[in-house]
């Protein structure tokens, strides 16, 4: 189904047309009254019926709404200018709302890339831009929108890890939800172009570890951020201590053999990687 304009014309000439045909049919009857004459009658109450079927054409649309037309079955067009309008008579109209609509769906419980249960929910903002599809060729397209939400929910869900802390450059659900929401958007517009709609915007308003894994998952996440902040910690003490051996050798401060070097770089790591404070000793030499 495509959009097509129907045939209308501005209701305030049509309503003063009605008027005009009430006129004179009411010119008519008091005529008709006066002079009996049967010809009178007749058009009298032809113009009565023709102006009684020329008010089942006024419709009026709101700002941002459509009105879909129908005759007997067949399918007229759309009206999509807000105003009052004369159309077609005896057609029936459905109003199709035009204005953005968001929804929050529900909280669905979902594996990831990995396996693991999460559960996780979306908002969705979106409108419609073929009144004609949204109609036709959907049963209901405000329950059509958030079923395929869910199943693109579902479907983008299953594609990513909750997280990564193994590669920053894979793309994973909590840290990177931008790029999860586009790739979101994408899919939902490919599934909900059938009803006619454009969706504006998908991102992802909840997220967590399902309940039965939360606690472990927990642990997981404080190990591995331990390790990480280890690793920053050791890489630096490395850095600092080829430094202090490079300037002590550079300056002539002292003599260094391999064996005070390796004992050097043994108490300088232990100082700076341990995580509770050392206590100095000073080695003021021996007796013999």
């Amino acid at each position: 189904m495509q959009e097509k304009n129907i045939v209308k014309l501005n209701g305030f000439f049509g309503a003063a047309a009605a008027v005009a045909l009430a006129v004179i049919a009411f010119f008519c009857l008091r005529e008709f009254i006066l002079s009996d004459n049967m010809v009178l009658l007749g058009v009298a109450v032809f113009l009565i019926i023709g102006d009684a079927v020329l008010l089942t054409g006024f419709t009026v649309v709101q700002p941002n709404q459509s009105k879909v037309f129908t005759l007997f079955g067949t399918y007229l067009g759309v009206i999509k200018q807000e105003g009052f309008w004369l159309t077609i008579p005896f057609s029936s109209r459905k109003k199709v709302s035009l204005r953005v609509i968001n929804f929050n769906s529900d909280r669905l419980k979902v594996n990831d890339l990995e396996g693991n249960p999460i559960e996780i929910a979306a908002v969705v903002v979106y409108k419609v831009v073929n009144s004609a599809k949204a109609v036709f060729d959907v049963e209901n397209y405000h329950k059509f929108v958030h079923t395929q939400s869910e199943a693109g929910l579902r479907h983008i869900t299953s594609q990513y890890p909750y997280d990564n802390f193994n590669n920053d450059f894979e793309l994973s659900l909590r840290q990177h939800s931008d790029e999860v929401g586009n790739e979101l958007t994408k899919d939902l517009q490919e599934r909900l172009a059938l009803a006619g709609v454009e969706v504006m915007e998908a991102r992802i308003m909840h997220l967590a570890y399902s309940s039965e894994i939360a606690s472990s998952m927990l642990q997981r996440q404080q190990a591995k951020a331990v390790l990480a902040a280890r690793k920053v910690i050791v890489d630096g003490a490395v850095l600092m201590v080829k430094s202090a051996i490079d300037q002590l050798n550079h300056e002539n401060v002292v003599d260094l053999d391999e064996e005070k070097k390796a004992q050097m770089v043994n108490n300088l790591m232990v100082a700076l990687v341990s995580e509770k404070g050392n206590q100095p000793i000073v080695n003021t030499g021996t007796i013999y």
